[in-house]
């Protein structure tokens, strides 16, 4: 089956020849007008690329290169690749068989790549049929892209995976999140998925940051509960986490300070750095990572600019990073460019090379009580300084109140001991198993916690239903009108009955005002068949709540936006194929203790006698451990050991 993008049209051109800008791509207008189906605006994106020829034939890729920062130069590569469904080694996808089951399968998926440096240099040297399609397929599975993403051509998508800096990246995970996000609004796309098992030192982040904001990390982008493992639902995910939030920390002192004397001075010390009271485990947590985010990487400001190799002398630098505070103080807060700095700091400072190396070395760092912040305008492109007073983070060391050494320490704070801190607390609190959890009101965080660990599975509506809604001054063009469709496809039994089974999303089908009847069944029919992989020879046979003719006008009988239902059958095939669904022929029996009664995607194992599947996890079999080769669930055992002894 021939992609339905055009790649004989696509032009030859040279990679340097074209760059768009990271920050704004996929925004609506950069690099295209995104408007219509996704269908419509994956190939206005695809044109924009540049055609790679070399990677696989077989399935058919673009790439683009991406400014992140003009000066010093950094540019990121994206590739997308196009997978037919004759080209994938498995029709189902493995990503919708627990959740979107029952999406019939697409015929082509869209890959989105931001590669690792050693794969994207694995992606441009592949020679013109070096790489087989097995082997594009192992590379594109490896989990150390920064970003990978796919959509099925209907508007549904996954996002598989998004390492950050701590994964290797040059890109913070927000920043890769924010590009994905604006790339699945631009796009049109209906639903996307993913499998949140997001860390942050080894921290699992859809616990922290439920404790602490109510959503996973990935809720600042709006992707929320979609299923939970092992029987939790969303009433129980929700309990577990205002379980957490609310216990109180005088609870945790009572209980734990006695065994463990760092966890009272550690609230102590963000309960002074505070200026409202923390007095559950969400308050603490919420303040810890609000803090972290005010706080620079250190705030000792020699330590960064007094390098060994430095030519000046420590006190001449202090000296003139004072100089540079003070004349932003000056500006009351605003933001100064480079140039009127340096000039301010020129009546103190003649030597403008000391100057030049101060305000090169000083962006993000702390003087006092004050973080001097860097940025390069957007606008006019130069390069700007400002101050943020940071006192109420870690107040200067003045004054004879705190000139203790110990009042010091316990005023200073900066960003690696907020992260040891907090680090402690989640081993402390929400991992430890040890007896001291389960005495009193704490023996309910640990469940709690494995609830909340066990909801990994998450959505985000960016359409759903609806493809792209029409605006009668927008979207429509002149002598025109547009429909939302979609087919019930039929099977006739030997009953005679009729089976429907799930029906496929709605599709924008744009027709002429003097269209008929006959014309909209034809270009349903060359729609459907173009997206779904078991609609190769559908046939529409008649629209539902409709009784009409083939030569009637559509527009004289149906609103424009209006949803219509047309129902048909496969030419070839009078019957259902099962295998055309996403969950193919799906046979399991699930009946496990912990509630389970559909597969959701966790390792299982079935009893040998009664051929019921439950998980491994449930039925005492470790993770890292082997499936037995033969097993017997507890009812097959009792009723084994009931029986009378053969003679």
């Amino acid at each position: 089956m021939m992609s339905y993008l055009d790649l004989i049209s696509s032009k030859k051109r040279k990679r340097e020849e074209r760059v768009f800008r990271f920050k704004i791509f996929g925004e609506n207008g950069y690099p295209v007008e995104f408007e219509g189906s996704f269908q419509q605006n994956i190939k206005k994106l695809l044109e924009l690329g540049h055609f790679e020829r070399n990677v696989c034939r077989r399935m058919p890729s673009w790439s683009f290169k991406l400014e992140v920062i003009r000066q010093p130069s950094f540019h990121i590569l994206l590739f997308v690749f196009e997978e037919p469904i004759e080209a994938s080694p498995e029709h189902r996808c493995k990503h919708c068989h627990s959740g979107w089951g029952q999406n019939m399968i697409c015929n082509r998926k869209y890959h989105f790549v931001l590669p690792s440096k050693d794969m994207e240099a694995a992606f441009l040297n592949c020679q013109d049929g070096a790489i087989s399609t097995k082997d594009n397929f192992n590379l594109l599975q490896l989990q150390g892209h920064i970003m990978h993403g796919i959509f099925h051509s209907n508007g549904f998508g996954h996002l598989l995976c998004v390492n950050g800096i701590e994964g290797g990246s040059n890109l913070a995970g927000c920043q890769i999140m924010e590009f994905w996000d604006r790339l699945c609004t631009g796009l049109r796309a209906r639903k996307v998925s993913l499998n949140d098992i997001s860390q942050k030192r080894s921290m699992e982040l859809r616990l922290l940051h439920g404790v602490a904001f109510s959503e996973p990390w990935f809720g600042r982008w709006g992707y929320k509960f979609g299923r939970g493992s092992f029987g939790v639902t969303q009433p129980m995910h929700q309990k577990a986490i205002e379980t957490i939030q609310g216990m109180p920390l005088c609870i945790l002192v009572h209980y734990l300070g006695n065994s463990n004397h760092h966890i009272p001075v550690i609230l102590s010390r963000y309960q002074t750095v505070s200026d409202h009271s923390l007095v559950t485990l969400g308050d603490l947590f919420r303040f810890m990572l609000e803090l972290k985010t005010h706080l620079p990487e250190e705030n000792c400001v020699d330590s960064h600019i007094v390098k060994p190799t430095c030519r000046w002398s420590p006190k001449r630098v202090e000296m003139a990073t004072r100089v540079i505070v003070e004349a932003l103080k000056r500006a009351e807060f605003r933001w100064v460019s480079r140039q009127d700095v340096r000039d301010a700091a020129r009546a103190y400072i003649g030597d403008t090379g000391l100057l030049d190396f101060v305000l090169k070395s000083l962006g993000n760092h702390v003087v006092g009580n004050y973080l001097v912040r860097r940025c390069l305008n957007p606008v006019t492109k130069v390069l700007e300084y400002c101050l943020e007073d940071v006192s109420n983070v870690y107040p200067e060391q003045q004054g004879l109140v705190i000139n203790n050494s110990k009042m010091k320490g316990r005023y200073r704070m900066t960003r690696p001991q907020l992260m040891k801190d907090m680090l402690y607390l989640y081993r402390c609190i929400l991992k430890d198993q040890k007896p001291t959890m389960n005495q009193g009101i704490l023996s309910a965080i640990p469940a709690a916690t494995g609830i909340i660990l066990d909801t990994k599975y998450l959505v985000k509506e960016y359409n759903g239903e609806l493809p792209w809604k029409i605006h009668h001054t927008g979207h429509e063009e002149a002598g025109k009108m547009t429909l939302y469709c979609t087919v019930f496809l039929r099977d006739k039994q030997e009953s005679n009955e009729v089976m429907k089974k799930a029906m496929p999303p709605l599709e924008c089908i744009t027709l002429k005002n003097n269209a008929t009847f006959n014309e909209l069944k034809l270009e349903v029919e060359r729609k459907f068949r173009e997206l779904y992989w078991g609609l190769k020879s559908f046939v529409v046979e008649s629209i539902m709540n409709l009784n009409v003719k083939g030569t009637d006008l559509v527009s004289e009988l149906v609103e424009v936006g209006q949803k219509i239902v047309l129902e048909g059958s496969n030419a070839e095939s009078g019957t259902i194929n099962e295998l055309i669904y996403e969950c193919g022929v799906n046979n399991r029996v699930v009946d496990c203790a912990c509630g389970a009664k559909e597969d959701d995607g966790e390792r299982m194992i079935s009893c040998d006698i009664c051929e019921v599947w439950q998980h491994s996890r449930c039925v005492q079999i470790p993770n890292n451990q082997e499936m037995p080769p033969i097993f017997l669930c507890s009812r097959c055992e009792k009723e084994i050991m009931i029986l009378p002894s053969m003679p």
